[in-house]
């Protein structure tokens, strides 16, 4: 890779072969997160606010001080930050979810509907002893980040005539269909990424293009993970889609073994994760999970610790080698390597499977909840 990050085979057969990976891949790689305890007047309705929350799906960068107020990760709070936008709009307080009701969301709104504080106190500067109380603080950078995408994407949705997002994806969808199975998947995330400026995850690294587009693709799978089984509209197959690289799958993929940052100078990556690249500490999370003392499940509790911040330019490169990575992983599944043969079902995984493995097993250990995962703020895009 151009940016000297290694991607061994012996790396990728050392995780597939690991107890860590076959013990827990069938049961943890169907823990998409996707399941709404909501009840939907319409498919569309269900479309929208799966679209939303696509949308929305941002905030990594923002954990720490999330857990700090909320006790919760981002993603969490994401999903509960549209449930609350949904059930607005459902007793009847306009709705929110609609372009008309995203374009005009208020900070305060967001802040209200997060249930976060947004002020930091500071001391007076003339009387001792007195604080003042200002907009402030990383969950307000959030805030504003989360209405700006809000009234944005609202704003380009009203001035098109599409009545909400959901009406726009299910157009898309349409239009993917009329073209070839091959070509289909791309023809959706372009749409998606043209019209919508929060879809567009992309950026210029040394002169060349870089492109992630994580929650484009993350919500053309969520459409298939929700509506697949039994499609009323047309819906391309995400197989072969590109893993939603965020910071988790990066960040895992160097603390498993599989991107080895060790000759990666050039962005100054091999100083990024000191002690990853050793053996025993690999062999020692490819083991399986230590059991679950009452002491490790307190890490769910215990607010994690932020990783390393990193620019935007570390941020693609390290979320580009992840979709690399993560190919070369499937490939070598189905037959590259030389897996053994008691285990037929590796040759039949796909990314977004992948993906999901990796995005919800750095939950599902306590030993893996306490990994390190890199920082980018003031992001919209993972």
């Amino acid at each position: 890779m151009a940016a000297n990050i290694k991607v061994e085979d012996a790396a990728i057969r050392r995780l597939l072969e690991s107890p860590s990976f076959r013990s827990s891949f069938h049961r943890v790689s169907g823990s998409h997160g996707l399941a709404f305890p909501l009840k939907f007047p319409s498919l569309l309705s269900e479309l929208n606010f799966l679209s939303v929350l696509s949308v929305l799906n941002f905030a990594s960068g923002y954990r720490v001080p999330l857990h700090q107020q909320t006790g919760r990760g981002a993603w969490d709070n994401i999903r509960a930050f549209t449930f609350s936008l949904y059930l607005s709009s459902a007793t009847g307080q306009g709705d929110l979810l609609s372009a008309k009701g995203m374009k005009t969301m208020s900070e305060q709104q967001v802040a209200q509907h997060m249930g976060v504080k947004i002020h930091v106190e500071r001391p007076h500067e003339t009387i001792p002893g007195v604080t003042v109380g200002e907009l402030g603080g990383p969950i307000y950078e959030l805030v504003k980040l989360i209405s700006s995408t809000l009234t944005e994407t609202g704003q380009i949705l009203d001035a098109s005539g599409y009545s909400e997002l959901g009406g726009f994806v299910l157009e898309s969808l349409k239009e993917g269909a009329k073209a070839d199975p091959s070509t289909s998947l791309g023809i959706v995330l372009e749409r998606l990424v043209r019209a919508i400026p929060a879809f567009r995850d992309m950026a210029v690294v040394n002169g060349k293009p870089v492109y992630c587009f994580k929650k484009a693709l993350f919500l053309i799978h969520a459409v298939k993970i929700r509506f697949g089984t039994s499609p009323q509209f047309p819906i391309p197959s995400t197989a072969q889609a590109p893993v939603f690289t965020d910071n988790v799958l990066p960040s895992l993929l160097v603390h498993l073994g599989i991107l080895d940052l060790t000759g990666a100078t050039s962005h100054e990556l091999h100083k990024l994760f000191p002690g990853a690249e050793s053996e025993d500490r690999i062999n020692t999370l490819l083991a399986l999970s230590p059991e679950a003392s009452v002491a490790s499940q307190d890490t769910k509790k215990t607010p994690p610790k932020d990783g390393p911040v990193l620019t935007t330019e570390q941020a693609y490169v390290l979320r580009a080698a992840a979709v690399y990575a993560c190919e070369r992983i499937v490939e070598y599944a189905k037959g590259d390597g030389q897996i053994s043969e008691e285990q037929p079902w590796l040759k039949d995984i796909t990314l977004p499977e992948l993906d999901i493995w990796l995005w919800a097993v750095a939950k599902d250990r306590p030993d893996y909840r306490k990994l390190e995962r890199f920082v980018l703020r003031d992001t919209v895009f993972f």
